[in-house]
């Protein structure tokens, strides 16, 4: 893979960065990682894209990595040295659309590949049935192949054009794309509960209405006050909430973590990705040394699970919750490197991560680390 970074991040040299790759003939598809702060339009992206002879796809996303450093404005163009597949997922939040449906010509098709590979996944973060998709592709695909991404968009948290897909820059829609690389996989979080399990009594997709029949807000409060001895008011939500997520137990995979973004006029809890009613949270908390050892945990993982031996070669594909930046300010540089070990790494600090291991159930993940070891 051929990686190039652009720090002005301007239309005008991602799209020269873009000729000279895929003039390369070693360069069969490009994925793109560009900063939301870019402030690219659908109008200045879309007829770069359509132009293109082949696969070119990605996402805007809050921050990317580049050499273990994050930056806010800038663009990663990698050149893949096989043609990805890639399948336009759309309606992320409409109730009515069917993903099945959406999936089922490309099941027989990518299984008879000659192939390994490692599907890739990006999403807008800010809609509303990510993890509806995330459960149709792995009834879909199974546990057959790695999956690793992430959640494209804004921190300020409105919804706007966001995935790059083959028709163009556009909203609330998901892309999967094959690429014919072999991966390692591994996820790990670090947050740790802070309560017992509480049963969400009610839920509307992504909004947590009542705990334990109480408003959401209420009870939370309650809890997270008490612990952090902090009070909440109109204006600092999410300086407090950023290190106080929820977690869902889940069978066979890390608990799986959900952002709280913000209240409701009900007293209900907006969060990134759907929390289903009648499951039960837990309140966790994590510490600047519990997040580092899970990067540690995250590399290991990956090693251990990448078929054949690994040599400190493969390329370190990085999806990084933009909140654990947040959360570890400039301590972020050293998860990089204790991900990294060495390895090239590259990668999008995310609204929501996705990944399983060819072993594990696929999830959508909130504060979570995501690393992929590629060749």
């Amino acid at each position: 893979m051929e990686i190039v970074f652009d720090a002005l991040g301007q239309v005008e040299s991602f799209e020269a960065h873009l000729t000279d790759l895929l003039s390369d003939d070693g360069v069969q598809g490009v994925m793109v990682l560009a900063c939301d702060n870019n402030q690219w339009s659908a109008s200045a992206i879309n007829p770069i894209i359509e132009s293109c002879k082949k696969p070119v796809f990605g996402g805007l996303f809050p921050q990317i990595i580049h050499e273990q450093q994050n930056y806010a404005k800038g663009t990663l163009l990698i050149g893949l040295p096989k043609r990805p597949d890639i399948i336009c997922m759309q309606g992320l939040s409409d109730a009515d659309a069917d993903y099945d449906q959406q999936l089922e010509p490309y099941l027989e098709q990518w299984d008879a590949a000659e192939h390994e590979a490692t599907l890739v996944v990006f999403v807008d973060g800010l809609s509303k049935r990510i993890s509806a998709l995330v459960q149709s592709l792995f009834f879909t695909f199974g546990l057959e192949q790695n999956f690793i991404g992430g959640g494209a968009g804004s921190l300020s948290f409105q919804q706007k054009p966001c995935l790059i897909t083959p028709d163009g820059l556009v909203a609330d829609v998901a892309l999967v794309a094959r690429l014919p690389l072999q991966s390692g996989v591994g996820v790990a979080h670090g947050w740790m509960p802070i309560s017992e399990g509480m049963k969400v009594t009610e839920s509307d997709r992504n909004v947590i209405k009542t705990i334990e029949w109480r408003p959401a807000f209420e009870v939370y409060r309650e809890l997270v006050e008490a612990n952090s001895g902090q009070t909440f008011t109109d204006t600092n939500f999410f300086d407090i909430a950023k290190g106080y997520p929820f977690g869902i137990g889940k069978f066979g995979t890390e608990v799986v973590v959900r952002d709280p973004l913000m209240t409701d006029a009900e007293g209900g809890m907006v969060c990134v990705g759907e929390v289903p009613q009648g499951s039960f949270v837990k309140i966790l908390k994590g510490t600047p040394e519990s997040l580092l050892s899970a990067a540690n945990k995250v590399r290991e993982l990956a090693e251990d699970s990448i078929p054949g031996e690994q040599n400190g070669q493969e390329m370190a594909f990085f999806i990084d919750c933009i909140s654990r930046v947040l959360f570890l300010e400039e301590g972020i540089a050293e998860e990089f490197a204790v991900a990294a070990a060495g390895r090239t790494l590259f990668g999008a600090l995310t609204l929501g991560e996705i990944a399983n291991n060819g072993q594990d159930y696929l999830e959508f993940y909130n504060k979570t680390a995501v690393l992929g070891l590629l060749r």
